[in-house]
């Protein structure tokens, strides 16, 4: 049997090239600084801004449905007095964790664990007045609950 020949493969000039992207075509920074006058040029209107206070207010509790409570009475002496409430925005729960050997000297495997749960919310009073501010220092909540107030 004759053996016929295998065609070659085509030669790399024929493949087709790569060109790159500096010969012909924009790039993208050149187009964004080529013409400024392409974009209208916007003013904004600036309008007087009053100078508005913030009370953040901050509370902290083991027990959620103690910090709820207290944080509803919080929100009800504000609205007495006519202040925007802003909340309660719940913060993340702080989880602390102990391990601890329940044998003192021997029996490593044997461990308890606990933690300690920290909840948290937070409240914005927006332009408090007098009224509003002796009313919740004067304010009585249940132990277990701290609370951190600052001025904004």
């Amino acid at each position: 049997m004759p053996r016929t020949a295998k065609p070659k493969k085509a030669d790399s000039a024929a493949a087709p090239k790569k060109v790159s992207k500096k010969s012909g075509a924009t790039s993208k920074r050149a187009a964004k600084t080529a013409s400024p006058a392409a974009k209208p040029t916007e003013k904004r209107a600036t309008a007087p801004t009053e100078a508005t206070s913030k009370l953040r207010i901050r509370v902290r509790a083991y027990e959620s449905k103690i910090l709820d409570q207290s944080v509803k009475q919080i929100m009800d002496t504000a609205l007495r007095y006519d202040a925007k409430v802003l909340g309660p925005i719940p913060l993340p729960t702080e989880i602390k964790k102990y391990t601890v050997n329940r044998a003192a000297f021997v029996y490593k495997n044997a461990r308890e664990q606990f933690e300690m749960r920290v909840h948290k919310r937070l409240l914005d009073i927006v332009n408090p007045g007098a009224k509003v501010i002796e009313a919740l220092t004067n304010l009585s909540l249940p132990s277990g609950v701290s609370i951190d107030v600052k001025m904004i």
